[in-house]
């Protein structure tokens, strides 16, 4: 059993999965979604749910430095209360603040060319926030 943690964009979910002993976080895939068509990801996270045995989603919510909540904190929320019905297991919200900036950095300190850190920051953003939530709850 273990838990998800998802980086929510308007355009795209990076999703990172906990080993069996909700240790560590490792980065799993980015779905491509419509966040104006809500249950676009759902098959999706349906079958890494169900492929993965996850009893938990922890998923982003940004917020502003001063700690106030934001439109893209609102959508995090509003996909968390989707989540929790559709796939009828428990969501956290996690605050995000400045994970994007942290996966950026730690991409650009090994190496890895722009082009391919496009294609990684969404699951490398999820992976510090399951990571965090990790290290909270352990």
């Amino acid at each position: 059993m273990r838990v998800i943690g998802l980086d929510v964009g308007s355009k795209t979910i990076g999703v990172a999965v906990s080993d069996a002993l909700k240790i560590t976080a490792q980065g799993l895939l980015t779905i491509n979604w419509n966040e104006n068509q809500i249950d676009s990801a759902d098959e999706k996270l349906k079958q890494i749910i169900n492929d993965y045995e996850v009893t938990h989603i922890v998923i982003g919510l940004p917020k502003h430095m001063n700690g106030s909540i934001g439109v893209r904190g609102e959508a995090s929320k509003l996909y968390a209360e989707h989540c929790e019905e559709v796939h009828n297991i428990s969501t956290s919200l996690w605050d995000e603040r400045l994970s994007t900036v942290a996966a950026e950095r730690m991409l650009i300190n090994a190496d890895v060319s722009r082009e391919k850190r496009k294609k990684v920051i969404d699951k490398t953003a999820a992976v510090i926030i399951l990571q965090g939530y990790l290290d909270q709850t352990s």
